[in-house]
């Protein structure tokens, strides 16, 4: 009998064990894959750490988060500053003054603003009925088709026609010359990997791995008194209300006998005939000396059984039937479910970590 039977070793699973180890408790996890980190776990391969399910870069404006999580191993400075390549030419990541250059010529905040205003004019949106109209209201055309358009069509594999105009509620313009994307206080990569850290935090407790709790659950009745959960929640209840949907991701990783391929860590491919949203050169994520480097085309695809679940499409209908699950979970009293997935969200690892927090410390009030 343990306190909590946690299910999944991602950072969702791990957060919460780690904690209620060191309150004392007893903690057994379960993971279905045959290795802990989920999907932020990273690989050693020529003395680069390889991303295996897309780019992970940790970044917070919580110190909290971020001296609980950098408390199990150092982070290095990464800075993200993505490209844009739309037919050959190269734009800097996220819109700011470098951007605004390189498409208008502009030089100067006051030139960008008119330059945009101009755009959005030219478009003539007042009441925007679909994403497409939303951008074109907010940027105007050229903005739009060279760096929104394609990358939003082969996210989500559908027109921008035919998606909702809440998707893109607001796009963040920078008149600087800044290319850092993220605005948050913290921002960096752990210098030996996040499976090294996950590892740590799960120090001291008993994993099982290739243990999929849904195909064994009756082995673990009676065996504690708490059950944290961490997969998909309409899988929980065996669909019994029917699927939630989700976007997925293939990744195509590639060794390659160069020292560099692109010079940068990221670069997104805007143009919708380019099947992948971006390449990824893993060690400009760690810069460590290696004659060889690794690159990882992301393609975006239709969530089928059998794929990892990544992007909750929280329309109508999905929100709809996961509130009904939500439901369903509340009758069951000593289940709890964690995550992305438990909770049908789009986390970042800091929301990940400090919904996790909370979520552990609301048992003790």
């Amino acid at each position: 009998m343990v306190d909590y039977l946690v299910v999944g070793a991602g950072l969702a699973g791990a957060t919460f064990a780690n904690l209620a180890k060191k309150d004392g408790k007893s903690v057994l996890v379960l993971e279905k894959r045959p290795f802990v980190g989920g999907n932020i776990r990273t690989e050693r391969k020529d003395n680069i750490d390889v991303h295996l399910y897309g780019a992970h870069i940790f970044h917070t404006s919580d110190e909290e988060v971020y001296d609980y999580f950098s408390s199990f191993g150092p982070f290095n400075r990464f800075i993200n500053s993505p490209l844009a390549c739309y037919r050959g030419k190269l734009y800097h990541l996220p819109f700011n003054m470098n951007t605004f250059y390189e498409l208008f010529g502009t030089k100067t905040p006051k030139e960008a603003k008119a330059k945009i205003e101009e755009e959005v004019r030219k478009a003539g949106i007042q009441d925007p009925k679909n994403l497409e109209e939303q951008a074109l209201s907010l940027v105007g055309p050229e903005v739009y088709h060279t760096l929104i358009q394609g990358y939003t069509e082969k996210q989500w594999g559908r027109s921008c026609k035919e998606l909702p105009p809440s998707i893109i509620k607001r796009l963040p313009l920078r008149f600087r010359y800044d290319n850092n994307y993220f605005n948050d206080l913290y921002q960096g990569i752990p210098t030996d990997g996040y499976t090294a850290l996950i590892q740590r935090m799960l120090e001291g407790i008993e994993v099982r791995t290739n243990t999929d709790y849904l195909l064994r659950r009756k082995e673990f009745e009676g065996t504690f008194k708490t059950l944290v959960y961490t997969g998909p929640i309409d899988a929980f209840f065996d669909y019994s209300l029917g699927r939630l949907e989700y976007r997925t991701l293939r990744f195509e990783t590639e060794r390659l006998e160069e020292e560099s391929f692109q010079g940068n860590a990221v670069v997104n491919y805007t143009e919708r005939e380019v099947p992948y949203t971006r390449i990824i050169e893993h060690k400009y994520f760690n810069l460590r000396e290696s004659p060889v480097t690794y690159i990882t085309r992301e393609y975006p695809k239709e969530f089928a059984p059998g794929d990892e679940p990544f992007y909750p499409i929280n329309n109508e209908k999905n929100t709809s039937l996961y509130q009904a699950y939500r439901k369903k979970a509340e009758s069951l009293g000593s289940v709890l479910f964690a995550g992305r997935l438990g909770q049908y969200r789009y986390f970042d690892m800091d929301d990940t970590i400090r919904n996790t927090m909370d979520l552990y410390r609301g048992l003790s009030k």
